[in-house]
Order: structure tokens, then sequence, then C-alpha cells
């Protein structure tokens, strides 16, 4: 059994590596690195990675290319490291799977409470899953905390870690009014002391899987001024 996590930083700049690999190395993580997206392929699928540092923006196959590959068969936490700010380009790194990003130029420090905080939270939830039998269910939808499947009546919902998170914090407090920051602060494992639009566009993507009409939601209501209820 391995007694250390390993981490995969996927990054054409050579700075950029070397500095994470400064800080996480400090924190005791095995490394392996990538310049490219077809490298990153090919490392995840030839040794177990439990969390993934990825670049948006990388010669050959971008991350979002990648990204999109891995989600088929892996399901390790992805942080995607990305010079873009728009919320349209937030929305699509977050669509293809990733659980978290950090805007280009970062505070490494950060970085490195991002990643410890990702790998907690799949750790907590492997607890969760050993520890819960049964299932979570609200109307039409279930989730099987074990195997961590969603279903809508009979049809199986592919839900990324994250979108899956989510929609389970939901289903422990419906009909509760929960903030971003609750939610936050819930799923990341983090204070929310400046919460961006990252609990929005997930749920945005939870809509567009679970609801029949996401402009008008049926199961996750936006509570104007408030939050979101189940």
């Amino acid at each position: 059994m391995r007694s250390q996590q390993t981490i995969l930083i996927a990054d054409d700049d050579e700075a950029i590596r070397e500095l994470l690999a400064i800080y996480l190395k400090n924190e005791g993580y095995v490394l392996r690195f990538a310049k490219t997206g077809q490298e990153v392929l090919d490392v995840v699928a030839h040794e177990p990675i439990d969390l993934l540092v990825l670049d948006w923006m990388m010669p050959i196959m971008d991350g979002i290319s990648a990204c999109i590959e891995i989600r088929k068969t892996q399901f390790m936490p992805i942080l995607m490291l990305t010079a873009k700010t728009s919320d349209l380009d937030l929305m699509q790194g977050i669509s293809v799977g990733a659980d978290d990003y950090m805007k280009k130029p970062f505070n490494p420090l950060e970085v490195t409470l991002r990643v410890k905080s990702l790998l907690r939270r799949y750790r907590d939830y492997g607890a969760d899953q050993a520890t819960q039998s049964g299932k979570l269910m609200f109307q039409e939808l279930t989730l099987d905390v074990q195997t961590r499947q969603c279903q809508k009546g009979e049809t199986l919902i592919r839900l990324t870690p994250k979108e899956f998170d989510i929609l389970a914090y939901f289903m422990r407090h419906p009909n509760q009014v929960l903030t971003v920051e609750q939610i936050y602060e819930a799923v990341w494992g983090e204070d929310a002391f400046e919460v961006d639009n990252t609990v929005m566009v997930h749920i945005t993507k939870i809509r567009e899987k679970i609801e029949d009409t996401p402009r008008k939601p049926s199961y996750i209501k936006t509570v104007w001024g408030a939050g979101y209820r189940l």
C-alpha cells in the first residue's frame, strides 16, 4: 500500500513546474511531471495519481482536451491552472471535469492549500462511503454514496466528483436555503473568504444534467439574495 500521495504537475513552463515542486515536495508528496496533454495521459495510464495540477494551455494537447480524456476513466481531483479569467472560460473548465481552478499568476502557497483541501475532501468522502450505507433520495433523484452514482428515475447521470459532492450536500439538507459560502466551505473544505463564481458554475452544470429545463429548475432553485435550495 502506498504511504505517500502522488501528484502530477502538468505545465509546459519549466519555471512553474519547479516552483510548485518546491512547495509540494515540502509537504511530503511524491511528484510526477508532464509538459503536454499527451504526456499527462501517458502518466495517468501507467501509474496511480492522487491529484492532477493541470495547466489549461499546453502544446500538442491542451489541458481541456486532456481533462476530457481523463474523465472517461479516472476520478482523481483535478486542479486547473489558467491565465483565462472570463466566466465562460471558467465554465468550460468546470464542465469538462475540473474540480477547482487557480488563475495565473498564483501564489504557490495557495496552490498548496487547494491541493491539500482537494485531497482531504476526497479522503473524507471515501471515509463517508465506508461508514454510510444506503442512498440519498429526493423526488426522482437517487445518489448511491458507496458507488458514487447518480440516477434520475432509471437513467444513470454522469457527475464529476465535485458535482456529486455538491448534490449530496443539497440532498443531506433538503428544503433548506444554503448560501454559496456554506456550500463552498462544506464541499471544498476551505473558509469562504472571497468566494468567486466556482459554486455557481458547478450548480449550472449540475442543473444541465438533472433538470428537464435547466433555465427553469425544479430541483436546485435559486433563492435570490440568499443562496440555493433543493
